[in-house]
């Protein structure tokens, strides 16, 4: 019977080592000897009974994760428990828009059964769950996996799903996409957190987050951390006391680019899965102690899914995959770049757009720039618009100033700005999202990729910018950096997302007029003058890194082409699906000119098809709020539907969907309630779609139907 107390074990595994040598020459007798990977730390696992606590929703059920956030006993000290369970009630409600109307619970849920009927009550799922670092012995990289093995895994038809972390999350950040899909299949889930994760180092504190969450000293955790700053006791002393209340975080501030690597990660994290498999199923090899290969290739589906950058790593990982251990692949709102091609173009209606689309961080770094005025020319529609006009329009001033628009007043200044998101490439459908993006991702976003891509340490400061806590508007010290709140920090594995602004930690502007302030309120010097401008001068350095000439721009340009794909999928069978209106990672920058290179690196052998939603925007979860729940539909529903596809096609032959855009219809109002969702919003993917919705590809142009 499954341990009430559910006290972590070690799984015995202390012969791992020994046997390699004979797994090496097939062991005695020949047999084919389970062994441990060798970048894989200790294992750890869970075993959880599907009542009191389980894999899915940590024994919140479908109720649970549609109400309010568990809480803790000590919120100074949460237990490793207490905050797997937050971090699965965050991680869940961050993919998906947890409203009745909006699908939870009719469409999608822990409730809905495999066939999507309400039949699963709470949907709680019992089984074991093993985690692990990846690291290559020097901490550095601790990359943390994990599986779960649902108790109804069928050894007779195995079949293993990869959960790659979305954004920049922990490993518990697919559990509401590819993680639901694989559990109710009785799949196990491979996850990685991709060498990005919610390592968040408290620098004035020297605190940081292990493996389970549970934070410690720095000294203390050593190797164990998640992830440490790498600075000496010198180096971090000068910086606390130029720089107080700053924290690292794991993305951007690891040195290690840890993009470039997702692909590989997310292989290990399979490999990681047929070790479990094999451990748990395997029978015992002839000296009774070690087990023997049950599970492989040749045997077992693996599908490589996930969504947006757990997306981008599993394509990545279909491109690198030389083992054969990918069977299949379905993605939703991939990021993925390529390499410069000017052969490619992508033609929508009268719009031809030539290449490969952009790096994430020159479309980005633009969006940076341009946002906050072009945010003035919707103003009226705009969804979830936090901008400030006053502060928007010096930022039109700004771009004006620097010759990057043009215009003889405000309205055209925002206009202008508008049309030239437009002409790089963002989708018409974007532009009253733009805000909303810049409110809520654009500027963090492209903080932590510089640091990133060109491997800058905490202390390098890059273009002036810090993370760290800032205090109240209407404080003595308004906007100014201050100490963080000890509770928000001590629950950042279950709260946060990796990328500040999170779990209070902001971004900041050290090079602000008179002192460090939050980045979004801080002071440029115009004229002589201070002004708000949204940092006009740290967005500006930005765009420098990404097109431009100077020592640090090419470290950064060299980190991305560290992280560029190519498209060569190996034959494998492959579905995307993308929303049209994502202003996130846009279509035209990732999933289009993929789907592309696709065709002209494999030709005939290629089995991509691309499925483009209309309607459908990056976060589901912002589905909730007014201004998307009547305008948008849950991509989330057309993801499910890629992986019961491309399940039925591994599984039964069945055929594929062909490349199309599926016409969906917004829910529209009530009054000024959104309408409940009904199918009729949301129509199924078409095996064979209608000529005028057909996304065709020849002589190397793809053809987007209007």
């Amino acid at each position: 019977m499954v341990n009430q107390a559910m006290q972590r074990k070690v799984m015995t595994l202390a012969v791992a080592t020994a046997v390699v040598s004979l797994a090496a020459c097939g062991g005695d007798g020949g047999e084919d000897l389970n062994v441990k990977p060798v970048y894989l730390g200790a294992v750890s696992s869970l075993t959880y009974d599907g009542t009191t606590d389980d894999l899915l929703t940590a024994g919140l059920g479908k109720t649970g994760l549609g109400g309010a956030s568990p809480t803790v006993a000590n919120p100074l000290q949460p237990t490793a428990a207490e905050l797997r369970k937050i971090a699965i009630w965050n991680n869940y409600r961050a993919v998906l828009d947890i409203t009745a109307n909006g699908g939870y619970g009719s469409l999608y849920g822990p409730n809905i059964d495999i066939a999507g009927n309400n039949t699963l009550g709470e949907g709680k799922i019992a089984g074991t769950e093993y985690i692990a670092y990846s690291d290559d012995g020097s901490g550095n990289q601790n990359v943390t996996m994990m599986v779960q093995l649902p108790a109804s895994f069928n050894p007779v038809s195995p079949c293993i799903i990869t959960g790659t972390s979305s954004g920049s999350r922990g490993v518990y950040g697919a559990i509401g996409s590819s993680g639901e899909w694989g559990l109710k299949h009785g799949c196990a889930v491979a996850y990685a957190d991709k060498g990005t994760g919610n390592g968040i180092h408290d620098l004035q504190n020297n605190t940081v987050n292990l493996q389970n969450g549970v934070r410690a000293d720095a000294a203390v955790a050593g190797k164990n951390s998640n992830f440490t700053a790498n600075l000496t006791p010198a180096e971090l002393a000068a910086f606390n006391a130029a720089t107080p209340n700053r924290f690292a975080v794991k993305q951007a501030h690891s040195q290690q680019n840890p993009e470039k690597d997702w692909g590989k990660w997310t292989l290990q994290s399979i490999e990681f899965a047929y070790f479990v498999l094999n451990q748990t199923y395997g029978d015992l090899a002839s000296d009774r102690v070690t087990h023997l290969i049950r599970f492989n290739p040749s045997n077992t589906i693996v599908i490589a899914s996930s969504i947006s950058n757990g997306a981008g790593a599993a394509l990545a990982a279909a491109e690198q995959d030389t083992k054969g251990l990918i069977s299949g692949v379905a993605v939703a709102e991939p990021h993925v770049q390529m390499a410069a091609d000017n052969r490619l173009s992508v033609t929508r209606g009268s719009s031809t757009l030539t290449g490969t689309g952009k790096p994430l961080y020159d479309y980005f770094t633009l969006a940076n720039l341009l946002q906050p005025c072009a945010a003035l020319a919707t103003t009226a529609t705009s969804a979830f618009n936090a901008v400030n006009p006053a502060i928007a329009a010096n930022r039109c001033t700004a771009l004006q100033t620097n010759g990057l628009i043009s215009g003889s007043n405000t309205a055209e200044l925002a206009a202008n700005a508008m049309a030239a998101l437009i002409a790089a490439g963002f989708q018409p459908e974007s532009r009253d999202l733009q805000a909303s993006m810049y409110s809520f991702a654009t500027p963090a976003i492209a903080m932590t990729y510089s640091n990133s891509y060109g491997r800058f340490s905490v202390k390098d400061n890059l273009c002036g910018l810090s993370f760290g806590a800032t205090a109240a508007a209407t404080s003595a010290t308004p906007n100014a950096p201050a100490a963080a709140t000890a509770a928000a920090v001590a629950a950042s594995f279950g709260t946060g997302n990796g990328v500040p602004p999170t779990v209070g930690i902001n971004l900041i502007n050290n090079l602000s007029v008179g002192g460090p302030l939050l980045d979004a309120a801080s002071l440029s010097l115009v004229n002589g003058v201070a002004v708000q401008n949204y940092n006009f001068d740290g967005a500006l350095c930005q765009r420098e890194l990404a097109v431009g000439s100077s020592a640090n721009a090419k470290r950064v340009q060299q980190g991305i082409s560290e992280a560029v794909r190519n498209g060569n999928l190996h034959g494998k069978p492959a579905l995307i699906v993308h929303g049209r209106s994502d202003t996130l990672i846009p279509v035209a920058f990732s999933s289009r000119p993929y789907f592309g290179v696709n065709r002209m690196v494999e030709g005939n052998a290629s089995k991509l098809s691309y499925i483009e939603i209309e309607n459908g925007q990056h976060f589901d979860a912002f589905l909730g709020f007014p201004g998307f729940a009547n305008r948008f539909i849950p991509v989330h529903r057309y993801f499910v539907q890629a992986m019961d596809m491309m399940y039925a096609n591994l599984k039964t032959g069945a055929a594929l969907p062909s490349s199309q855009v599926v016409r969906t219809v917004p829910r529209g109002l009530n009054g000024a309630v959104a309408n409940p969702i009904t199918l009729a919003n949301v129509p199924a993917i078409k095996k064979v779609p209608d000529a005028a919705d057909q996304i065709t590809f020849a002589n190397n142009v793809v053809n987007i139907p209007n």
